[in-house]
């Protein structure tokens, strides 16, 4: 009988810790979780994408620095497939934000689409300067008059170091819309963009070395 008891006993507890394990299970799980949604978009979702169309703008701005500059075959490579990977996400998510009934917000590439040169984009920079700083790695109207002013000999080298610490903030910001974005093309978006950006970050800190 008191074999049986025994049994009963450990039986209970193993239960007991069987269910208190599966809820603190299920508590971590749901914990900073946002369900998403095919059509339904947050207040993450806009803040993503306002940030990272001026985010990309900025890259773009700085791959039109590559033209005629004497760069190594690989790192013009790398510039012109930053172009053709961030130009269209900019595009969609112009899109998303039209669509949601939200402004897109200007960007240096479209002064310098409307011909202005560099100087112009740096005082606009200035002028969106409040709503830009707070994004992770995003380059100063200073940094980028520095970079459009280098000599060809350091022009190279700094435009790498400045597109990785972009590069880097960007992926920032894609892991917080993982987190909280509702609307999941946006979220899908975010996973494309830090896998592909962490690959080219690994690219560049290698050309970088050599």
């Amino acid at each position: 009988m008191h074999t049986t008891f025994r049994a009963l006993a450990a039986l209970g507890l193993g239960l007991t810790l069987t269910l208190g394990t599966a809820a603190c299970g299920d508590d971590t799980v749901s914990s900073g979780t946002v369900e998403t949604s095919p059509t339904e978009h947050d207040d993450a979702d806009v803040a993503f994408a306002s940030d990272m169309v001026q985010h990309h703008a900025q890259a773009l701005s700085m791959v039109d620095l590559t033209l005629d500059r004497p760069l190594d075959p690989e790192v013009q490579a790398l510039a012109e497939d930053i172009r053709a990977a961030q130009a269209p996400e900019i595009e969609t998510m112009a899109d998303w934000l039209t669509g949601w009934g939200e402004p897109v917000p200007e960007t240096v590439r479209d002064h310098a689409n409307a011909g202005h040169d560099m100087g112009d984009m740096s005082d606009t920079m200035d002028d969106m300067g409040e709503g830009t700083d707070d994004m992770p790695g995003m380059m100063s109207a200073d940094d980028m008059d520095a970079l459009e002013s280098a000599s060809d000999a350091d022009f190279q080298q700094m435009w790498l170091e400045m597109m990785v610490e972009h590069h880097e903030g960007a992926v920032e910001m894609a892991r917080t819309e993982q987190e909280s974005g509702r609307f999941e093309p946006a979220v899908e978006l975010a996973g494309q963009i830090i896998e592909s950006q962490t690959t080219e970050i690994a690219t560049m800190r290698e050309l970088l070395a050599g």
